[in-house]
């Protein structure tokens, strides 16, 4: 379910070149403050897939909702 998830994110993941050529930028619209910076757009893209995925841990982590992307949705269950 994780990796499904984090396909659909990825999916919807934007890309930038950034000015002069200084490289890509991307970010998931709709998952708060995931973005990355690469010199080349696969570089980006594993950045930001890491980026990513640790923002999924730790939301997991502090119980939060996480966003929905194209249908898809993890279930965080509180453990207290």
């Amino acid at each position: 379910m994780i990796q499904q998830y984090v396909q659909k994110a990825m999916e919807t993941a934007h890309y930038e070149v950034l000015e002069d050529d200084e490289g890509f930028y991307g970010d998931i619209p709709g998952a708060t403050g995931v973005w990355a910076t690469a010199s080349t757009l696969e570089s980006c893209r594993m950045e930001l897939l890491e980026v990513l995925e640790e923002w999924i841990l730790v939301g997991i982590a502090m119980n939060h909702n996480l966003p929905e992307f194209e249908g898809v949705m993890l279930k965080v269950k509180s453990v207290a």
